[in-house]
Formats: C-alpha cells, structure tokens, sequence
C-alpha cells in the first residue's frame, strides 16, 4: 500500500498557536488557498480511497482534494484531545497551567492532561486506525488527511524511530508526506512534510 498523509490546511487556532485538539474550527482563507495549491499538484494523482479524520478542517481539506471521492470518515485520526488546554495558546497554559504544562513538555509520555487523553491511549488509536487500513488496501493507493499530532506518530512507527522523538518531526499546515508499505522489511518515506506547492515548486 501506498499511503499519502495530508496535514489539513491552517485554521485560525494554526495562526493565533492555539491548542487544538478535538475543538473544530473550521480551515480559515489562507488553509483554503494552501489546498486549493495542494489539489492543482495532486490533479493527476489517482487514489483508490480517500480517508479523513472526522473534524470539520480535515473534512474540508479533503472535500476540496478530493472533490469526486467518497471522503471515509474515521474517529481514530482525530488529533490528541489536550483536555482543559483546548482552545488555549502556549502563553494562556503557561499563566493558567504552569506545573502541566512543565511536565507536558519535559516529559509528554508519563503525563495525563485532565480531561483529555494519555500519549499512549493517542498513540494506541492512531496505530489501530492505521493497522485497518493496512490490512484493507494492500495494493492500493490510499489518501488519508488528518492532523499535525497523527502524522507525527505514523511517521515515528514509519522511521523505526522512538516516540519520544514526536517534536522532532516538522509537519506544516498542507504538508504532504508519503509512505510505501509495499516493501518487504520496512516501510518507505518517500515524501516528508513537503509543502512546494506553496511556493510553486
């Protein structure tokens, strides 16, 4: 299978580096234009599926990739629930949630965000939705638009790299990533967080 994971385009929460999450803002006029860029390169691109996470900037961003495509939405690429740090930006958390939001960034494994999810049960969904589609579509070439925190963990599994590397791994709104499972041993990124389509390359 070949799978090509699209990060959804920017959201006003994206600009003002709020916490997103399972909050769902809509794709504000720059994230349109950015797939509206995205969908001129892809035009020649066939996929057998198109996936999406369920949240409104998902759904959009592939409903204008994939205009002619039946859009399968699927709970399991949502983007982490961060709990009480929804909607909140980095300097909101620091005033209102110092000691969580310590811990979140020194150590994001081990820490549990109050009404939200642990890394693990985030990670452990991700893998399940991914592992469906695995089995499904062997030999097909599969689309699937989700969120910045889901590609990260894809890839991480992808590279053989230990989760704790999640930051290390840039994904820009629009990106475009993808990854050969054809191949016997290990999977193949062919692609990583590339965005020329905003620069016209």
């Amino acid at each position: 299978m070949k799978l090509l994971i699209i990060r959804h385009g920017e959201t006003g929460y994206n600009l003002d580096r709020r916490y997103c999450g399972f909050s769902n803002p809509s794709l504000n006029e720059t994230g349109i234009t950015q797939i509206e860029s995205l969908a001129i390169r892809l035009n020649d691109c066939d996929v057998d599926f198109v996936y999406s996470s369920d949240l409104t900037r998902a759904v959009e961003t592939a409903e204008i990739l994939f205009k002619n495509c039946q859009i399968l939405r699927m709970q399991n690429f949502r983007e982490m629930n961060f709990g009480v740090l929804e909607g909140l930006t980095y300097f909101e958390i620091i005033n209102r949630y110092p000691d969580i939001y310590r811990s979140w960034i020194a150590n994001p494994l081990q820490t549990m965000l109050p009404e939200g999810e642990t890394f693990n049960d985030f990670k452990r969904r991700i893998h399940e939705g991914l592992s469906l589609l695995l089995s499904k579509h062997k030999n097909q070439q599969i689309a699937l638009i989700t969120h910045g925190g889901p590609i990260r963990a894809i890839l991480c599994a992808a590279l053989n790299y230990e989760i704790d590397k999640f930051w290390q791994i840039e994904q820009d709104n629009s990106a475009i990533n993808i990854i050969d499972y054809s191949c016997i041993h290990s999977p193949k990124v062919l692609e990583l967080n590339n965005t020329s389509h905003l620069s016209g390359g």
